[in-house]
This record gives structure tokens, C-alpha cells and sequence, in this order.
């Protein structure tokens, strides 16, 4: 995720961190290139290239923005949700270290107890990224897990929710044990409810794409706008016809990039969603009600980019 200042006037022109421009740039040079080529060929020769009338590239270039437009705000409540759902994790990590103080001034066993569930909680932070991310995260997770639970975890298909199961044992063993009261369990099962309801959610974001040929008609009305787009400004225009038809690719090409990342929030693009500094900062919090000192400091961008 970029996290910058707002650039003033001059730098917004330069900025090339954080912007879709380098994804799009062989599509717009396409475009500027192709647009040079007709205005040469229109005035070369006017009966094989001819001009056409510019009434119907407005009337259909309104129409694609709105469905660009709605197309994104698909996208971004996709990205706002994810969000929403990791800070509903974070808050519900918080939750659970506050519900466990109940056994702080208990035996020495059941202090043990609340060391293992939050290392179990910071676990499952770090097993959601490897989940929803592409890439080997299990090292994170694998250091703060207990090493019983190491072998369960490496041969799970499901590894953030087979620590759930785990969590849920734990208490378990904990209520049958007297330890926690029923009122008690019922509200620190509740907490891990709520955690496997964020990892539900999350599922359902990666795994409910924006439906495929409702993106698919929007890129090719979108690539068949901008390469027409020389044939009708060519005469009225001239020499300026690749400058703005640059323009407008540059337009409708970055909104469906951009809409393309927001509708994957998990991924490494640089508008994607920062869910591993959010684990880190979930770590830091539970090992720091751990009572750790020696704690990392919060996660920062590198270069303006938050993964």
C-alpha cells in the first residue's frame, strides 16, 4: 500500500512510485505511436485512411467511463472490506489478550496457558498472509508456534484455520479443567469465533473474483475505444490527435489497472492491501501484552510502499 504525503502540484506530474503508469506505459506508447500513423496516412492519403465522425467515440467514451466507474467501485469495496476485515483481526487479537488476563494470577500452568493461546494467535496473523498471499510464509508462523502443533501445521491444507481448531482445544482443556468458568469460555470461544469469521471472510474475497466477463468486456471496449479513437480526431486535430488520444488511454488504461489491483487486495502490487505489516503489528501487540520487552519496532514503508 503506498503511504505518502499528499505531493504538491509540481512533483504530481513526476511521481512514477504508487501509479500504474509503468504497467501501461507499452499501451499508451501503442496508442501515441498507432495515433501518429493515421494523422500521417489520413493527410497522405484521405481515401484509404479516412476521417469518420467524432459524435459516436463521445457518445461511447462517457458510457465506458461510468462502466469503469462501476467496475472500480466494485473493486474498491472488495479492498475496503479486506481492510475492514484485518482491522476487525487486529482488534480481535487485542480482545483475546485482554479476555486471558483472567489467568495471569493463576497456577504457573495456566499462565503457560495464555502464553500458548496468544503465540498460537500470533501464529494464526502470519498463517493468514501465507494463505491469502502468494509466497512461502510459514517461517513466521512456524516461530511462534508451539512445537507440538509444528508437525499439524506443515501437513494442513488449512493452516490459519487448523490453529483455530487448536485455540478451541485449548480451551476446552481449560474450561474441563476448571481453570475458566463456562462464562468465561463462552467468551474467549466467542473471541476465536470472531477470528475464524475474519479468516472466512477473507476466503471469500480471494476466492470471488469480480465476474470474468463482466472485466472481459471492459477491456476490449476499452483497447477498441483507444485504438479508433485516432480515426475520428485525425482530421479534426491534426498533429495533436497523439497527444490526446495518449491522454485518454492513459485514462481509461490506468482505471482498469487500477481496478485490476484493487480486486486482488491480498497481492504484492504496490495498491495492494499491507496485510503482512498488519501481522507484524498484531505480533508486537500480543507479545508485548506477553510482557516481551525486546519487541520490534511497527512496520514502516520502504520507498513509500507498505506490504
Amino acid at each position: 500500500m503506498i503511504v505518502r504525503d499528499r505531493p504538491s502540484l509540481l512533483k504530481l506530474f513526476f511521481i512514477l512510485r504508487g501509479s500504474v503508469i509503468q504497467r501501461i506505459f507499452p499501451q499508451v506508447l501503442f496508442v501515441f505511436g498507432l495515433s501518429a500513423f493515421v494523422v500521417w496516412a489520413h493527410r497522405a492519403d484521405p481515401g484509404i485512411v479516412p476521417s469518420v465522425n467524432s459524435g459516436p467515440f463521445a457518445l461511447l467514451g462517457i458510457a465506458l467511463s461510468v462502466f469503469l466507474g462501476f467496475r472500480n467501485n466494485a473493486c474498491y469495496d472488495r479492498w475496503w472490506e479486506a481492510r475492514k476485515d484485518w482491522g476487525q483481526l487486529i482488534f480481535t487479537s487485542r480482545d483475546l489478550a485482554r479476555q486471558t488476563l483472567v489467568l495471569v494470577d493463576a497456577k504457573a500452568s495456566e499462565n503457560a496457558a495464555r502464553q500458548r493461546l496468544l503465540n498460537i494467535a500470533i501464529a494464526f496473523a502470519h498463517a493468514l498472509v501465507g494463505h491469502l498471499r502468494p509466497g512461502n510464509h510459514a517461517a513466521r508462523a512456524l516461530a511462534r508456534l508451539p512445537d507440538d502443533l509444528a508437525p499439524g501445521y506443515e501437513a494442513s491444507r488449512n493452516a490459519p484455520d487448523y490453529l483455530l481448531r487448536e485455540m478451541g482445544r485449548d480451551l476446552a482443556g481449560l474450561r474441563a479443567s476448571g481453570a475458566i468458568s463456562d462464562f468465561q469460555w463462552a467468551q474467549l470461544d466467542g473471541t476465536v469465533g470472531r477470528m475464524s469469521a475474519t479468516l472466512a471472510a477473507c476466503e471469500r474475497i480471494r476466492n470471488t473474483p469480480v465476474p470474468f466477463g463482466y472485466t472481459l468486456l471492459l477491456h476490449r471496449t476499452a483497447y477498441l475505444f483507444c485504438f479508433l479513437l485516432p480515426f475520428g480526431f485525425a482530421d479534426a486535430l491534426g498533429w495533436a490527435t497523439p497527444f490526446v488520444t495518449a491522454l485518454v488511454a492513459y485514462t481509461f488504461f490506468g482505471l482498469d489497472a487500477l481496478g485490476d489491483e484493487l480486486e486482488e487486495p491480498f497481492g504484492v502490487l504496490p495498491n495492494d492491501l499491507p496485510i503482512m505489516a498488519l501481522a507484524e503489528t498484531i505480533e508486537i501487540n500480543l507479545r508485548e501484552a506477553l510482557g516481551e520487552t525486546d519487541l520490534p519496532p511497527l512496520p514502516q514503508p520502504k520507498d513509500y510502499i507498505l506490504m
